[in-house]
């Protein structure tokens, strides 16, 4: 009994900044960003077109989406790039927006009487391949910029050869 007390606990979630974390965060963001998105495009069909229920619908959860997945999934806790990150969430939700958009006009070319819940249905299919490019730009643009401001360690770690022999040798310049 006591060599199972001393046995390490086994992590079965994937390392703090994989991919396969990422994937995961972002998922589980995406998946209460849809489902406030469903409620509130159900609501505003009530009053809108397809169309304008599903713009306002995406606007209204992607400011929100974008600070979730900017501090949980990518890391970024800072202020600094806040803006900018958002602006990146708004080029993300223009592309989920096209995909969106392009899916229920063509679902009203081929079924104009379709009803709310395969409108629902097949604009929750445009999401999920909205969702896949959105993460990956959304990772471009966040973790991306993050990545590129930062040194690299291997060129940190690595003395310059030429600096070393002028520190050995007085006289020699690097």
């Amino acid at each position: 009994m006591a060599a199972l007390a001393r046995r390490p606990a086994v992590n079965l979630l994937p390392a703090p900044g994989s991919t396969a974390r990422q994937v995961a965060s972002f998922a589980a963001i995406g998946v209460g960003s849809t489902a406030a998105y469903a409620i509130l495009y159900v609501a505003l069909r009530t009053v809108m077109d397809p169309a304008a229920a599903n713009a306002f619908s995406l606007v209204a959860t992607a400011v929100g989406n974008t600070a979730a997945n900017r501090r949980i999934t990518f890391a970024v806790r800072e202020r600094a790039g806040a803006v900018r990150d958002q602006v990146g969430g708004l080029v993300a939700l223009g592309v989920a927006l096209a995909i969106t958009t392009l899916a229920v006009e063509a679902l009203q070319a081929v079924a104009p009487d379709a009803g709310r819940l395969l409108e629902l249905a097949v604009l929750v299919a445009a999401n999920a391949l909205a969702t896949v490019c959105r993460f990956l730009l959304l990772r471009r643009w966040i973790a991306g910029s993050r990545r590129a401001a930062a040194p690299d360690p291997r060129r940190a770690a690595a003395p310059d050869p030429r600096r070393a022999a002028a520190a050995n040798h007085p006289g020699v310049v690097a």
